[in-house]
């Protein structure tokens, strides 16, 4: 997708305990009337959708708060169901901020964004760290992910980009919601890798191998 081509104002769907990143590619079951309505409208148009977390602390309001960064997202499979529900595949785009929320008679919510901050998104940049830069990360994130119970492909993750390998751990992860907007914030691949070290830092020592965390 071109700068030029991405919308000023997107139908934004503020899903809780769920964040999408860039690069990564999610199913949605789809229920709920206004969002019915929202997909309808998309895949008319554009078909496309923001994801962002409502902020926690708000979650049971009527329209709850909405953190500043998500993520837009494309529609790039759709299948509506015998009882009316869609089940969609949503893949990322680029992250947006959020800067006004838009007024309408619409049932779904509207956003105003901006993507200065993350056009590099869209590039296929060339990656400054290789896998063996993130091996002790990678062994620590199996070992939680283990503990966790979570089951995760690891030989499929190989076989992609670091971008989209890193990007797809970060969502996948037991992490807390906010680690996670943490994460989807943090502006490239390095600064990432970074902060996901210093959060694994964070989980007791149980939860490791002894000789994972120095």
């Amino acid at each position: 997708m071109k700068k030029e081509e991405l919308p000023k104002i997107i139908p934004i769907f503020p899903l809780s305990n769920f964040i999408l990143f860039p690069k990564t590619t999610v199913p949605l079951n789809i229920f709920e009337p206004r969002y019915i309505d929202m997909i309808n409208d998309s895949m008319k148009s554009n078909k496309i959708i923001g994801m962002i977390q409502p902020k926690t602390s708000n979650i049971k309001k009527a329209k709850p708060d909405l953190h500043g960064v998500g993520c837009l997202g494309k529609i790039t499979s759709f299948k509506e169901t015998e009882d009316g529900r869609f089940f969609i595949e949503l893949k990322g785009i680029l992250r947006f901020e959020k800067i006004t929320e838009i007024n309408s008679d619409k049932k779904y919510r509207s956003l105003e964004v901006n993507y200065n901050n993350y056009y590099h998104d869209l590039n296929n940049e060339k990656e400054n760290l290789n896998f063996s830069d993130l091996e002790l990360i990678f062994k620590d994130l199996k070992s939680l992910f283990e503990k966790k119970g979570f089951i995760i492909n690891w030989k499929a993750l190989e076989k992609q980009s670091l971008n989209e390998t890193i990007n797809a751990l970060a969502m996948a992860s037991p992490f807390t919601l906010e680690e996670k907007q943490i994460l989807l914030e943090t502006r490239d691949l390095d600064s990432r890798k970074d902060k996901i070290s210093e959060i694994l830092k964070t989980y007791t020592y149980d939860v490791f191998d002894n000789n994972t965390l120095q």
